[in-house]
């Protein structure tokens, strides 16, 4: 579903979606953060597999959380092309080396990222880990995150030439244009 409610059907590839779903718990359009309270925060890492439901939550795992996803959508939105939020993320960094990702190597298989931490910090490092291989593999930088301030939701990029500027070119792309067109004729004035 994008922003402006408007079903889109799954939006970026497995396992960025989890990402992707992570960034826009919070919709700045609908004025909505799933992840308000702790015992959302637990239900959501719970129902996407990144912690058990019995793991405790505190207002500092919630906060990190907080940190990890705005600091995920700093990215993408420079994966858009706009000026990277640096405060945002080094507050995602300081989030990632609580969780300590570390390799773990077994024999016939790749090398995979595995927190050191439990809890939150855990499912964040996990969340993290998705990220470090969709940068190996290439399709970090088509998950972007659309820049008109109201919205920043995040979306994959499937265009051939990786070119999407926008969520929903209907919606935030003739918001944009409207806008720019007004600027230009109020410059004219």
């Amino acid at each position: 579903m994008s922003s402006t409610g408007i079903a889109a059907g799954k939006d970026a590839l497995e396992p960025l979606e989890l990402v992707r779903s992570f960034v826009n718990t919070k919709r700045l359009s609908k004025h909505r953060d799933e992840l308000e309270e702790t015992g959302s925060l637990r239900d959501w890492l719970a129902e996407h597999g990144l912690m058990d439901v019995a793991e405790p939550v505190s207002e500092g795992d919630l906060r990190r959380a907080h940190d990890v996803r705005e600091g995920l959508r700093a990215l993408l939105l420079a994966n858009n092309g706009e000026p990277l939020d640096r405060a945002a993320v080094e507050r995602l960094d300081r989030a990632a080396r609580r969780a300590g990702l570390r390799p773990r190597f077994e024999p016939g298989t790749d090398p995979v990222l595995e927190p050191d931490a439990s809890g939150v910090d855990g499912a964040l490092a996990r969340l993290l880990a998705v990220v470090t291989r969709a940068v190996a593999d290439g399709s970090w930088e088509r998950l972007k995150a659309c820049p008109l301030d109201d919205c920043l939701w995040a979306f994959y990029d499937h265009s051939k030439n990786r070119s999407r500027r926008w969520c929903s070119m209907e919606v935030c792309g003739n918001v944009a244009k409207a806008r720019a067109y007004r600027q230009r004729h109020a410059a004219h004035s």
